[in-house]
This record gives structure tokens, sequence and C-alpha cells, in this order.
């Protein structure tokens, strides 16, 4: 397989991981830079240009909400779940245990893939 085919799978798979990991994260309140880094800190490197239209189209979904607040004399935009990002994000684990669940039996019971 070339290398741009597999990075177009890499990307396709991160795409909806980054999605709930943003959603978990929002559990709790964060500012923009303060989420790329509990993200970051968690092991998932998030670029601005990915987090920040991801943030805005899920607050224009109805799944966030945001205020601008000063802290430490700035204006910061902070983003949360709203009720409905809470519901979503409560089925949207549902579905991904169920997906770690089965891939994992699907690992468990298959022999390793052959490299070449």
């Amino acid at each position: 397989m070339d290398a741009q085919a597999l990075d177009k799978l890499r990307s396709e798979l991160r795409r909806g991981a980054i999605v709930l990991a943003v959603l978990v994260q929002l559990r709790d309140e964060h500012y923009g830079y303060s989420l790329r880094k509990a993200l970051a800190a968690a092991g998932i490197q998030v670029e601005e240009g990915t987090l920040y239209p991801l943030v805005r189209r899920l607050e224009k979904q109805g799944l966030l909400v945001s205020e601008w607040r000063e802290e430490e004399k700035r204006r910061k935009r902070f983003y949360s779940l709203s009720p409905d990002g809470g519901r979503a994000l409560d089925e949207l684990l549902l579905d991904w245990n169920s997906l770690h669940t089965g891939i994992n039996r699907l690992l468990d019971t298959k022999k390793p893939s052959a490299r070449k």
C-alpha cells in the first residue's frame, strides 16, 4: 500500500475519534488552547486548524455552548457540552465501546496480518 493511501485511512480513522475526544474533554469547560493542551496530554495531538473549525461546527450543531470571558486580561471563548451534547456523547460512547469490544474480539480470534 502506498503511503498516501495509508495516510488517507489514518485520517479517516482519526476524524471520528477526535470528535469523540473533544466531546469527552468538554464535559469540563475549556477555552481553545486549554482544550488543545488537555487533548495533547492524553496523547491526542490536534492542530489548531482542525480543532477550532471542529468546535465551531459542534456548537452550530447544538452540541456545545460557548461564552466569551476575560481571563488573565485576555478575552477567551470557553466551550462546554450543551444538554444535547451530553446526550449525544452518552450515545456515542455506547457505540464506541461496542465497536472497541467487537474489534478486540476480532483481533483475539484472527491471526496477525501478513506484512510484506
